[in-house]
C-alpha cells in the first residue's frame, strides 16, 4: 500500500526540528530511521501531513561519556550503539541486548533512540532502558527537560513526549566491577518479536548478590521492572535462590492473551527466562 502524500524537512538541528513540530502541530511526525513509522505509514494508520527527519543532526549522533554515565544520540543506529568501544566498555548489556534487534538490514537503519521513543512493549530496548534507571532528554518549545524511564513509558505505544516535543539523547549509567548481565529472549523465528523477554544486570560481592536489575518485555502494555524478583534476590548465593526469586517475576505484570501466547504461558516463559538471565548474570 502506499502512503498518503506528505511533506519532507529535514532539520539541521534540534531547534529546527522543534520549531517545525511546533508550526505543524500534531500533523507532524518526526523521522529518524524510519523502521517503525514507514511500515505504519504503509498501511495507512497514520495520516501525517509532514515528516520531520532528525536522522542527520550532529548532536543527536553518538556516543559520549558524562562523569559516571554514557549518553547515547537518540538517532544513533542500532548498529553503531552496538559496535561503541564506550558501550562495551562501561554497559555491556546495551550491546547484548541491541544486538538481538530485528535484523541487520534494521539495525544498520534503526535509532536507539527511536525504538525507545515508539514504546512498543514487544521491543527490546524499552525494557533495558527501564532496567537501567535510564533518562531521557527531550526538547521542546519550553527547552528541554529530563524524564526517568520510570516516568517515560506511559501507555501502549504512548510516552511522556509531547507533541512538540523530540527526545535528543538517552543517558546509562556505566555499570562497573562486579556486575554480570544477560539477555533472555524466547521468540518462534529468528528476527521476530519478543513473546517474552527479560534483561539483567546483577551485581555481585563476596559471592552473593547485592543488586540486581530486571526489565521485562511484552510481559504488559508498557515495558515493566520485575521489583519483586530485584528485593527476593539480594543476598543470593545460590542457584535454588535465585530459582525461588525468579517465582514472581510475573508479579504485578499484566501480560496479554492472543494467537501468539496465552497470558499464562507468557507468565511462565517470565519466570523460566528471568531464572535461567540472573543465573547467568550472576554466575551461578
Amino acid at each position: 500500500m502506499i502512503p498518503v502524500e506528505f511533506d519532507y524537512v529535514r532539520a539541521g538541528s534540534v531547534d529546527d526540528a522543534v520549531s517545525t513540530l511546533r508550526e505543524r502541530g500534531e500533523d507532524a511526525k518526526v523521522l529518524a530511521g524510519g523502521q517503525s513509522l514507514i511500515s505504519i505509514l504503509r498501511l495507512r494508520l497514520a495520516y501525517p501531513d509532514v515528516l520531520v527527519d532528525v536522522s542527520r543532526i550532529d548532536e543527536m549522533r553518538g556516543v559520549r561519556e558524562d562523569g559516571d554515565r554514557l549518553v547515547i544520540g537518540a538517532a544513533t543506529t542500532h548498529d553503531e550503539v552496538l559496535r561503541d568501544p564506550l558501550v562495551r566498555t562501561h554497559c555491556p548489556v546495551i550491546a547484548e541486548v541491541t544486538q538481538t534487534v530485528a535484523d541487520p538490514a534494521v539495525r544498520h537503519r534503526g535509532t536507539f533512540g527511536g525504538s525507545i521513543a515508539h514504546a512498543d512493549p514487544a521491543g527490546d530496548l524499552p525494557a533495558l532502558a527501564l532496567a537501567l534507571d535510564a533518562s531521557m532528554e527531550v526538547a521542546g518549545s519550553g527547552g528541554r527537560r529530563t524524564v526517568s524511564a520510570s516516568e517515560f513509558f506511559v501507555d501502549y505505544l504512548q510516552t511522556a513526549i509531547q507533541p512538540a516535543e523530540v527526545l535528543v539523547s538517552v543517558s546509562v549509567p556505566k555499570l562497573g566491577a562486579g556486575w554480570g548481565h544477560r539477555y533472555e529472549k524466547f521468540h518462534r523465528v529468528a528476527h521476530a518479536w519478543a513473546l517474552v523477554g527479560v534483561v539483567a544486570a546483577v551485581r555481585r560481592s563476596d559471592g552473593s548478590i547485592d543488586e540486581a536489575r530486571i526489565g521485562m518485555v511484552n510481559m504488559g502494555p508498557t515495558p515493566i521492572r520485575a521489583r519483586a524478583v530485584e528485593q527476593a534476590l539480594t543476598g543470593a548465593s545460590s542457584a535454588a535462590a535465585v530459582s525461588d526469586a525468579a517465582g514472581s517475576a510475573a508479579e504485578g505484570a499484566n501480560p496479554s492473551s492472543d494467537m501468539h501466547a496465552s497470558a499464562e504461558f507468557r507468565s511462565h516463559l517470565a519466570r523460566v527466562l528471568t531464572r535461567r538471565a540472573v543465573a547467568a548474570a550472576a554466575g551461578l
